[in-house]
């Protein structure tokens, strides 16, 4: 399909954009951010207002669409959901009412977020997974308090230190290597697209913040089959369409599922090709195609720089080619937030996990050496002109 328009909403809509353009789509996004290259890639893009401080809510969403689709040059064929969405299902449904999603429903999503249920279902399925509950655990030591819908790592905290709150709930840490899969899900079906490695980048606010990912990556066949055999049937249970992620923690040669996101998320820039197979992938899983999968070659990597080292204020810059969520020129960076995204392609994941982190030290000083870029104000939650980035764009992921 050539020239076809179609909405985008999610904190962060670069990636899904991006991949849309490449697929032939005229992407209309409407986002938290409005970063450059969104805006670059996009056909049309909006600010939801205040869904980078708050999240998005139904009216300022609502306005922020509906000024796409009237200025579109044609009727947008539906709406592909992102990002920030997971905690809102009287949104997702109001959304349904009006434009046809190419998504998962507010139903299913609800039902991967839900801790007692997906527990349940885990349970029944014999996938294994972290001891979890609602109640707060009567000695925290050991377990990890985390927020209903959150992703991305800015919402998990030590139990000890983390507010009791009936959005939170409870899961016992486990020491491991993270892992996600990928995969596309038409319903009754699922095949895994690939597996990545991921890694998170530890902040005093937010001690398990969403770092980077590298794939595919290969680890043991036993480790690799119990992973994909679990996504293929949670897929199936859950009645899953479109490209969904499954996150586990490898630890003692056991693959614990840690949650289900049951839509496109950071690893789109992973394992997605230059012709936008995933974005056409999912719109096709969505309306009861079945399509075909990218074929991977390499590795790629993607990571967050933060700005750890204190405030920024962004200037011009030319940015390098491996960058992304490029903010606006005057664009305040509390410290600990996220600055912008880097990418690495390489022969094999660990050239191209070293290759990124490398990026990553390469853009950080940078900015930081460019003394006009530097922010004096030291509040790590400083409220900022211009387009707001107060979620971890990890969060967005």
């Amino acid at each position: 399909m050539t020239d076809a328009t179609i909405l985008i909403a999610a904190l962060s809509g670069r990636g899904l954009a991006a991949s849309a353009r490449r697929a032939g789509y005229l992407p209309l996004v409407a986002d938290a951010f409005g970063d450059c290259d969104t805006a670059e890639h996009a056909a049309d893009a909006r600010r939801v207002k205040d869904a980078a401080r708050i999240g998005f809510r139904t009216q300022p969403t609502l306005a922020a669409l509906a000024a796409l689709e009237a200025h579109a040059p044609s009727p947008p064929i539906g709406l592909v959901l992102g990002s920030g969405f997971e905690d809102r299902p009287k949104l997702i449904s109001a959304l349904a009412r009006r434009y046809r999603l190419l998504s998962n429903d507010a139903a299913t999503i609800a039902r991967c977020k839900d801790p007692t249920a997906l527990s349940a279902l885990l349970d029944a399925l014999s996938i294994p997974h972290p001891e979890t509950r609602l109640a707060p655990p009567e000695d925290a030591e050991g377990w990890l308090s985390k927020r209903i819908g959150g992703s991305g790592g800015t919402h998990v905290l030590p139990a000890a230190g983390a507010e009791r709150s009936p959005r939170r709930y409870y899961q016992r840490r486990l020491d491991g290597t993270p892992f996600s899969v990928l995969a596309l899900a038409t319903g009754s079906a699922a095949r895994v697209i690939g597996i990545s490695q991921q890694w998170s980048v530890g902040a005093p606010p937010r001690p398990y913040r969403y770092g980077g990912a590298v794939g595919p990556v290969h680890p043991a066949p036993a480790v690799a089959a119990a992973m994909q055999d679990a996504a293929e049937r949670l897929c199936i249970h859950l009645g899953l369409v479109g490209l969904v992620a499954f996150d586990f923690l490898l630890a003692d040669a056991t693959a614990y599922l840690l949650e289900v996101n049951p839509r496109p998320g950071a690893t789109l820039d992973v394992f997605d090709d230059a012709e936008g197979t995933l974005f056409k992938a999912h719109v096709a899983a969505c309306t009861g195609g079945n399509p075909p999968l990218p074929s991977l070659g390499g590795a790629r990597a993607a990571a967050i720089l933060y700005a750890d080292r204190g405030p920024l204020v962004a200037k011009s810059l030319v940015w390098p080619q491996w960058t992304a969520d490029r903010p606006h020129p005057g664009t305040r960076i509390p410290r600990y937030r996220p600055v912008a995204t880097v990418f690495a392609s390489a022969p094999t994941p660990q050239t191209a996990h070293d290759m990124c982190r490398q990026r990553l030290d390469e853009l950080g000083e940078m900015l930081y050496a460019q003394a006009p870029n530097r922010e004096r104000n030291d509040n790590a939650e400083v409220q900022r002109p211009g387009p707001e980035r107060l979620l971890a764009r990890g969060q967005a992921r």
